[in-house]
């Protein structure tokens, strides 16, 4: 019974601590320079999301260019800042991804 707790708790601390700034904090009181660094979360967030996936794909560091998870992620980079179309980027990296798995699966 106390694990059910100690969770409850920590959810309910966590809602709290992110339900503060939403509900008590005026966003036009930060200053400038803070309200521009927020504009950086939300794609390092994705970064640190989605870089163990690219560079560690078996639980491994693998920076080799046989790692075809991380070549994918280099093509929908490479066609992100080209195309500036979101969806045209996830369907080149997953294009190229299963292009990739089937050729070394095919040679292996």
């Amino acid at each position: 019974m106390s694990t059910w707790i100690a969770i409850a708790g920590v959810a309910l601390s966590t809602f709290l601590l992110r339900a503060s700034f939403l509900l008590f904090v005026d966003p036009h009181r930060f200053p400038h320079w803070f309200r521009q660094a927020l504009k950086f979360v939300p794609p390092s967030v994705l970064a640190a999301i989605v870089a163990p996936g690219l560079a560690m794909p078996g639980g491994s560091f693998d920076l080799s260019p046989s790692n075809p998870r991380l070549v994918a992620g280099l093509v929908a980079m490479v066609a992100t800042f080209h195309v500036r179309n979101t969806v045209a980027a996830i369907a080149t990296g997953m294009a190229t991804l299963w292009a990739l798995q089937w050729a070394l699966g095919a040679i292996g």
